[in-house]
């Protein structure tokens, strides 16, 4: 049949069915795992899924496109709920964020998706297929708006990419010394253009000492959630600085970071909506010794999502499954609540749970193939790819090819 895919013999199908809304607690460890599952997939979408004899006697699947997955576990694709993905070229050590503002400020827009297209195909080889990217590399009308532009060419692409403003990333050189005309500049001129232009759909800050102060950015989000933006905080990175709790009382979708996140912190997010979006890259790339309390987060009943954060200065990776090997091994995640925390919770944390981050009837088939046999081998091996597939709506974006060995 035409546009119709049977995908069977999985030895373990990770479908994260579940209730509406991000997981926590227990239900995290709920995998939903089908053992020799199938998926009948029609138009890009999920028409069935379940035990392989039953979807494979369906009437639809007569015809349809075989894929083989014997031996290989099957999942959602990672959705990426925090990356920079316009950030201009690749950063050196001791290259700071300066020079990542004056690279994007300069690059002419088709360089910028092109880098772009050149990540997202990283991004698919590693298994992501929906992602966040944020703007917050320009710091100035013409490298926002670039920004935001090539952003919106890249929203409908292969993977989903959802757009954030992230101008109040940090306070660029010329408002060094008057941050409050940069909040007031950001809320008047950049919020409402942004807003008419339909480039964003959400808005960021970075909240601490090396950035803007809870006054500033409580005004500042405010502005926005009148606006009609959801919000995002990236909260007690390097320091405690209140912005979990500015998250959790703005009703921010997300507060992401929160390394230094404390007891009072952790009790107001599981109390929440708000989705405690964790980053280990960052720590483990800039050598850093403490890691965001994920253990107790997940104890108190917060919603747990997992993200790359990827950026070149501080988080210079594509791979979700690095990231699962941190969140176990550093942060004493289970496999089960690392996974859930980067597909079902990922989706939760940028409002398109709807449609992806689970696999289900009438979602959009987004899958990744696993060239392991227990889904708790992929966090075990860390710094490698172990995808064989991945599959965004239907198609077949990137299929791992065979080693040529000489002379065979």
């Amino acid at each position: 049949m035409k546009n119709t895919i049977l995908l069977h013999g999985a030895r373990q199908l990770l479908t994260l069915r579940g209730p509406a809304g991000p997981r926590r607690g227990a239900g995290l460890e709920e995998m939903g795992i089908i053992q020799d599952g199938a998926l009948l997939i029609r138009e890009g979408r999920i028409f069935a899924v379940g035990q392989g004899r039953r979807v494979e006697n369906l009437a639809e699947a007569r015809d349809a496109v075989e894929i083989d997955a014997t031996r290989r576990v099957v999942l959602p694709g990672f959705v990426d709920s925090h990356t920079h993905l316009i950030s201009g070229p690749p950063r050196l050590a001791g290259e700071g964020l300066s020079s990542s503002v004056t690279a994007v400020r300069a690059i002419p827009s088709q360089t910028l998706e092109r880098q772009a297209r050149l990540l997202i195909g990283k991004f698919l080889r590693h298994g992501t297929t929906t992602l966040e990217a944020k703007s917050g590399y320009g710091l100035d009308r013409t490298g926002e708006m670039k920004s935001l532009r090539v952003l919106a060419k890249l929203g409908h692409s292969y993977p989903d990419v959802i757009p954030t403003y992230f101008g109040a990333q940090a306070v660029p050189p010329e408002y060094t010394a008057r941050p409050h005309e940069y909040v007031d500049w950001m809320c008047e001129a950049m919020l409402p253009l942004i807003r008419r232009r339909k480039l964003a759909r959400f808005v960021d800050v970075c909240c601490g000492r090396e950035a803007f102060r809870i006054d500033d950015a409580r005004r500042y989000l405010e502005s926005a959630r009148d606006l009609g933006f959801g919000l995002k905080i990236q909260a007690e990175q390097f320091s405690h600085s209140g912005g979990a709790r500015l998250a959790v009382e703005l009703g921010a979708i997300s507060a992401d970071h929160l390394v230094h996140a404390d007891s009072a912190d952790v009790a107001l997010l599981a109390r929440s909506s708000t989705i405690a979006t964790l980053l280990p890259g960052p720590v483990f790339h800039l050598g850093l010794d403490r890691w965001a309390p994920a253990k107790e987060l997940i104890a108190q009943g917060a919603a747990v999502a997992l993200a790359t954060g990827y950026n070149p200065i501080t988080s210079p990776t594509c791979n979700m499954q690095m990231v699962l090997s941190l969140a176990c091994a550093r942060m004493h995640m289970t496999p089960a609540q690392a996974i859930a925390a980067a597909t079902i919770n990922g989706a939760c944390a940028i409002g398109c749970d709807d449609q992806v981050g689970s696999l289900e009837s009438g979602k959009c088939a987004d899958l990744t193939l696993f060239d392991v046999s227990d889904y708790r081998e992929i966090p075990y091996h860390f710094g490698v790819n172990l995808v064989a597939m991945t599959m965004k709506r239907g198609k077949i974006l990137y299929r791992e090819q065979e080693v040529e060995w000489p002379g065979s």
